[in-house]
């Protein structure tokens, strides 16, 4: 059975509060991106030992720490599966905020779930996801959802992009998580990000719908910040860092992509595509 994760991309993200145990409270909206896959196909194992090999981009990690291998064994755990072969091939650039290690993760287990016949409702294979990553959950339904909490609290929300093109941008850089979360202050925003997105139509959404890791990250790596002021010379309707970054993307009318679509992005990975 062959499945192929896709990304996303954080429309807004606002650092709300730092909680107690140390996690922070957000508010962000995580939007599917399906021009920007990898490809995972998972078959029923040819000896009695589960396997999982890699091509595509380089995953610089042990096999039983990647997130697929983790989503397998949490299914094998509760529900008894039998073995299974899995070919996974990379191409979501890693450490960009594009949540391509909890998509994998997320469509091991749908995919489990439709190989065994497990008949799991979204909320059970929600719940098993929640144990793998805190993106992983999303990626169940795979549709709009506001995130809150420790960005582990989904909604859906109504909105549709379809008629925009992206760019999606990633330096040759990458922001460890530990790193972006100890340069924010936690700020309550006075508008909830939800009726922003609301009530503001696209065109508006660069004067106010932020990501609060762009304060701190921009003048550590400035090269972001130059892909995100590149993005919208070109024409976007609305750029913005994904996640911690480090990817950026652009949001475009199609008349705009065209116009501006050979601009390079040197030493970057450039995906360009429809929403």
């Amino acid at each position: 059975m062959v499945t192929f994760p896709n990304a996303k991309i954080n429309i807004g993200l606002n650092i709300i509060s730092k909680r107690a145990d140390g996690y922070h409270n957000i508010e962000t909206i995580m939007y599917p991106v399906c021009c920007c896959c990898d490809i995972l196909e998972i078959v029923p194992a040819k000896s009695d030992k589960t396997t999982l090999s890699i091509s595509g981009r380089n995953v610089d990690c042990p096999v039983e720490k990647n997130l697929v291998m983790k989503a397998y064994r949490a299914m094998e755990s509760k529900y008894g599966i039998p073995s299974v072969d899995i070919f996974l091939h990379k191409v979501i650039p890693d450490g960009a905020g594009l949540g391509g290690g909890s998509a994998d993760a997320a469509f091991t287990i749908k995919t489990l779930n439709q190989l065994f016949d497990l008949n799991l409702s979204n909320a059970e294979m929600t719940s098993i996801a929640a144990t793998i990553g805190a993106d992983c959950p999303f990626f169940i339904y795979n549709k709009p959802m506001l995130a809150t909490g420790i960005g582990t609290e989904f909604s859906s929300i109504e909105l549709d992009l379809s008629g925009y093109n992206i760019v999606l941008v990633k330096p040759s850089v990458s922001v460890p998580t530990s790193q972006a979360y100890s340069g924010v202050k936690p700020v309550k925003p006075e508008i909830a990000l939800v009726h922003q997105i609301n009530n503001k139509p696209i065109e508006e959404w660069q004067q106010t719908i932020k990501n609060d890791f762009e304060k701190s990250i921009f003048p550590i790596y400035p090269v972001i910040s130059d892909v995100k002021q590149k993005l919208l010379d070109m024409g976007a309707e609305y750029a913005s860092m994904s996640g911690s970054g480090s990817s950026v993307y652009g949001i475009f009318k199609s008349d705009n992509l065209s116009a501006g679509s050979d601009c390079k992005f040197e030493q970057c990975d450039t995906i360009i595509g429809t929403l």
